[in-house]
């Protein structure tokens, strides 16, 4: 078989290689454009509360990433439910808010370890009340604990471990039904979750098994609900924050070694960030540029490399706690 004939044999593979190749190179492109931002640099940024409502429910709003959203969406003109634990916080944070940027605020007191227990469901019938009649087209669902904290799962009683369930995930899923109802009549709303950024990071998180495990549900949950209600105008995310600089934040950071503490956006910087990423993305995203770079060089190691990491630093976070006296013990 002379040499053109067999090329001419070979081209029909040639052309479907160079097919395959360029889908491929597309596909690849379209993700960095979305991961890294770009997209989202080319969209202007949603007026909140047209888009959605005039209303916004926060919860955990009094320190941290829950104070700082807060503030930006009161900034951005919305009204504001804020859902916490601490009466005395949510009167600071409601006067803050409404002095700052002239909004409405109402508070609502609901210790989320206490859902789904008498004062738990009384508590949540005051939510229930609070939204009857408003114009309700954002929840952020921020309310969360880390402690216990680097520990065997047997160290500590059970009870710990089902409080932080009910607050990382029972009282979310609750809080979530409760607020549902009144934008599927509306035809429009957003939930916004937010999640962690150990369940992206890390396939296995040692020593913070149950809270990563409360958060890999609730990025599951957003985006089952980002397919169920996208038809009914209802945009459903969790954001994914790594670190971030606030006190919940501080106890964690064993993993994230010195580039997550070069990398560490405050929260009010967050807040900004993931305001105006509401509506925008896929149902898992990742608001702040420092944060997606960091997850881009994560995810060139390997993943026993990383698991690795967090154990060793974890297990050195755990022998300054015990040399402190600090780990729960049962």
């Amino acid at each position: 078989m002379g040499t053109d004939a067999f090329l001419r044999q070979q081209e029909p593979w040639f052309v479907s290689l160079g097919i395959l190749g360029a889908l491929y190179v597309a596909v690849v492109a379209y993700r960095l454009f979305h991961i890294s931002g770009l997209a989202l640099c080319l969209c202007q940024p949603k007026d909140l509360r047209r888009r959605y409502g005039a209303w916004a429910v926060v919860t955990g709003p009094t320190s941290g990433i829950g104070r700082s959203m807060a503030l930006e969406l009161a900034r951005r003109g919305l009204n504001l439910v804020l859902v916490g634990r601490d009466p005395a916080m949510l009167q600071d944070i409601s006067e803050t808010v409404s002095r700052t940027h002239g909004v409405l605020a109402k508070t609502v007191q609901f210790d989320f370890s206490l859902v789904s227990t008498p004062r738990g469901d009384e508590a949540m019938r005051r939510l229930r009340e609070a939204v009857a009649g408003l114009d309700v087209g954002l929840l952020v669902n921020n309310a969360g604990v880390a402690k216990p904290g680097v520990v065997y799962l047997h160290e500590v009683d059970a009870e710990a471990w089902v409080s932080m369930i009910r607050v990382n995930l029972w009282a979310l899923t609750e809080v979530t039904a409760a607020v549902l109802p009144g934008m599927v009549d509306r035809g429009r709303g957003a939930v916004v979750n937010i999640g962690s950024g150990c369940t992206v990071a890390l396939p296995s998180v040692p020593f913070y098994s149950i809270y990563a495990a409360t958060k890999r549900y609730v990025a599951q949950f957003s985006r089952s609900l980002y397919v169920e209600y996208r038809g009914k105008g209802i945009d459903v995310q969790c954001q994914v924050p790594l670190f971030v600089d606030t006190k919940m934040m501080a106890k964690m950071m064993t993993w994230g070694g010195l580039m997550s503490q070069l990398i560490t956006p405050t929260p009010d910087s967050y807040a900004h960030a993931a305001a105006r990423w509401i509506g925008h993305g896929l149902p898992v995203c990742i608001p702040n540029p420092g944060h997606r770079l960091q997850m881009c060089l994560y995810q060139l190691l390997p993943d026993s490399i990383r698991v690795g990491a967090c154990l060793h630093e974890s297990l050195h976070q755990r022998a300054l706690n015990l040399t402190k006296g600090t780990v729960a013990q049962r």
